[in-house]
């Protein structure tokens, strides 16, 4: 057979695209595979996170000039020392024990963010009040805009702070919407909680 038969052969095979599997997650920029401590970006314009190969996650980490798009970083901190009365956490607007809190970049303005069994609701921060948490808590100086959240749980004694990645505070909301069962959630959501803690411990 001629070599340059041959060569043609061997470029149209090599040209054919690759039986993939779709049930894989896959990065939404390039569609690269990913595994599954895969990175995610925030679309800040948009609000929706995307999963994101090691590669694009470079083109968009922080201080990189990605746009609206930013890299979420992932660098969990639990704040033991963390000050919060009761008459604070009323001043802060929520009217439930966990909730989680985000600066936006733009504004400077915090909005509280708070899960439930049909998703999550959302309430404004009065500035003041953010001003004199972030007083008696200098750490949340260095919480990144958008990408990063204060998360409190009330809900259980003694209460828990964390710095934690956007995604994290995601997965949270998706572990009370999927195991959250009739009016007080049931037996099983609040195990899947502890379990969401045990691991950020």
């Amino acid at each position: 057979m001629p070599g340059s038969v041959l060569r043609r052969i061997a470029q149209q095979a090599n040209s054919r695209p690759a039986v993939r599997d779709d049930s894989a997650p896959r990065c939404e920029l390039c569609a690269d595979a990913l595994d599954e401590r895969h990175r995610h970006l925030l679309d800040t314009g948009s609000g929706a996170v995307s999963c994101a190969c090691p590669s694009c996650g470079v083109l968009f980490d922080y201080g990189n000039g990605g746009g609206q798009r930013r890299l979420i970083r992932s660098r969990p901190r639990r704040l033991d020392d963390f000050v919060l009365d009761d008459l604070a956490w009323i001043a802060l607007g929520v009217p439930v024990g966990l909730a989680f809190f985000v600066r936006d970049g733009a504004s400077g303005a915090v909005t509280a963010f708070y899960p439930n069994p049909i998703g999550t609701m959302r309430t404004d921060v009065d500035p003041e009040c953010w001003k004199t948490v972030t007083a008696s808590n200098p750490v949340l100086s260095d919480m990144d805009d958008d990408v990063e959240a204060l998360l409190i749980d009330r809900l259980r004694q003694p209460a828990e702070y964390w710095l934690l990645p956007l995604d994290e505070c995601h997965r949270l909301t998706a572990v009370l919407r999927t195991h959250w069962r009739g009016f007080g959630g049931g037996a099983e959501v609040w195990e899947h909680i502890d379990r969401f803690f045990a691991r950020l411990r």
